[in-house]
């Protein structure tokens, strides 16, 4: 068939895959809430503030509570029957090598953020800590428990929950790859009208100003670090241009796709940082650093409950909504972009596999990190550094690191190294950020015009430089923060058809058992049906199918319901 248009009928200038109201609804709220912190960046920050506080302080505990529940059910959907069933078909195999799935699934969880606090986050809590006395041993050990909580597998039990959702609906029940989808178990066909439509307009906005705020701190960092090694200026004007410079390095990579682009680049960075973690371990108090991640790890293992559960109840005080509460609902927000790009990178792997790969994998090389740059940060401040690292995290977080850097052999390597990693995070969440807003704007699409994905990377790029310019940056955290409660909300709902959804396949194996073992399905051929399995399936299977049928031929004006 000819793709030459129809006589009398002319092809579009320009070639669109979109569904318009997500797409031009989900800019035209991104616009008005840019346009409201730029022209009025005080007045949005105290509201945005106040508002941040006033949801932090009432809902903590529901924060708590639904952290902790969502670890315990990607586990028990994982360990238990649920295990087994794949994200696509039952022969699907994995779109992409381990090495490569595990090195994407850091570059977008994580990123900048792990460059950003490395040295940053177990410092201050060392300095300040909730509980023991500040700059004391206990405060060093207390520090890295914090930290780890902080970046361990409750974070991760949010992205796991997010993208194991959107990857069952989509890869294993052909649904389209946005968030709506996950609902279906509860709202059937209206998730394709108004209802589904905000919840991916809601997705669209978190993702974009989550990566808005975090690409404020990654090029506050890469100006820190040009500022030391070659004495740049640092100010607002040269972090936009360098936002210019490194978001047309992301266009480009948005431009050569998922495989070659975010794939080749995340690789890359795994690399680098392992070569930076390894120099310092070796450089720094290498015998010290292995019995200290020995030793983090099990009081990790030993405070996890406390800490998992703990809002200072009875000795109520502002470090907890200041620390763990904002980093529960800073991972909420953050939800839905990593969730969906994981769910888009792992087509075929079995529910168990993603489950462990997505919570333990990461997690653990972020213990590894963090205690390699953090209690050697520590040790530093308490020996040569005599408290210059905590000074410097007091001053600028910003310029921590490269503080840091400057008591082992080589700063100007390793700062160099640390200001490339950041720039290559800052590109690859702006890619994986833009590739992942286009397949929501685009009903599930990922076969979409480069137009649209240049536009939200342009739109990434061009919110962030705004906010540094008007100085709303802390303002639009804020209101990602704030967001996180409905979404959180929304994942609950999530969860609830995803379960539902898995115990309803469940059960359709049970009698059509195509993953089973071949003894099994060996009995199920020679064995005839109970009469209440072949009802059972009719109801479950058969029923809603024909439903789909009928429904099908109604919108195609080929039957009419009386």
């Amino acid at each position: 068939m000819s793709d030459r248009p129809a006589a009398g009928r002319r092809a579009p200038l320009i070639r669109s895959r979109m569904n318009p109201r997500v797409f031009w609804g989900a800019s035209l709220v991104a616009a008005l809430l840019l346009a409201l912190v730029v022209l009025a960046p005080g007045a949005s920050d105290v509201v945005f503030q106040a508002a941040q506080t006033w949801v932090i302080e009432s809902f903590g505990w529901f924060y708590v509570v639904v952290v902790a529940g969502f670890l315990v059910v990607v586990l028990v959907v994982a360990f238990g029957p649920t295990g087994r069933l794949r994200l696509g078909p039952d022969d699907s195999e994995p779109d992409f090598p381990y090495p490569s799935w595990l090195a994407m699934l850091f570059a977008a969880g994580m990123g900048i953020g792990l460059m950003y606090f490395a040295v940053a986050e177990p410092v201050q809590h060392y300095a300040t800590p909730p509980e023991a006395a500040p700059g004391s041993f206990a405060a060093a050990r207390e520090a890295m428990v914090i930290t780890f909580t902080h970046w361990g597998v409750h974070a991760w039990a949010i992205y796991a929950m997010v993208g194991l959702s959107l990857a069952y609906f989509a890869h294993r029940k052909g649904l389209p790859l946005t968030l709506r989808s996950g609902l279906y178990p509860l709202l059937g066909e209206r998730i394709h009208g108004p209802l589904g439509d905000a919840v991916d307009i809601f997705a669209i906005w978190g993702t974009l100003f989550g990566i808005a705020t975090s690409l404020g701190l990654g090029v506050a960092q890469i100006n820190s670090g040009l500022n030391y090694l070659t004495g740049l200026p640092s100010n607002t004007g040269v972090q936009v241009g360098l936002i210019v410079i490194v978001m047309g390095a992301a266009t480009i990579s948005v431009l050569t796709g998922l495989d070659r682009g975010v794939r080749r680049l995340s690789e890359i960075n795994l690399v680098i940082a392992v070569c930076l973690m390894v120099f310092v371990f070796v450089a720094g108090p290498t015998g010290f650093l292995i019995k200290a991640l020995v030793q983090n790890f099990g009081l990790y293992l030993d405070h996890f409950f406390v800490r998992t559960f703990n809002l200072y109840a009875y000795e109520p005080r502002d470090w907890m909504a200041n620390w763990t509460l904002f980093y529960w609902a800073w991972w909420i927000a953050w939800s839905p972009f990593v969730g969906m790009f994981i769910a888009r990178i792992s087509r075929g792997r079995t529910v168990r596999e993603f489950v462990i790969g997505v919570l333990l994998v990461p997690s653990g090389f972020t213990f590894l990190w963090m205690t390699v740059f953090g209690n050697t940060a520590i040790a530093l401040d308490m020996g040569p550094a005599a408290g210059a690292i905590s000074q410097a995290v007091t001053t600028d977080l910003s310029t921590a690191i490269f503080r840091f850097f400057e008591y082992l052999p080589g700063s100007a390597i390793t700062s160099t190294l640390a200001v490339l990693l950041v720039a290559v995070f800052f590109v690859t969440s702006a890619d994986s950020g833009s590739l992942v807003i286009d397949t929501i704007a685009s009903g599930g699409s990922d076969d979409t015009p480069r137009w649209q994905r240049v536009y939200w990377c342009g739109l990434e790029g061009a919110s962030a430089a705004l906010l540094l310019l008007a100085g709303g940056l802390g303002a639009l955290q804020a209101a990602t923060l704030v967001a996180a409660l409905p979404f959180a909300v929304i994942m609950i709902l999530l969860t609830v058809g995803l379960l539902r959804q898995m115990n309803a396949d469940l059960a359709g194996l049970a009698i059509l058992p195509h993953a089973a073992p071949l003894a099994e399905r060996l009995k199920r051929i020679f064995v005839p049906p109970r009469r209440e399995e072949v009802e059972a399936d009719l109801r479950d299977r058969g029923a809603p199918a024909l439903q789909d049928v009928c429904d099908a031929l109604a919108r195609e004006g080929c039957w009419r319901r009386n």
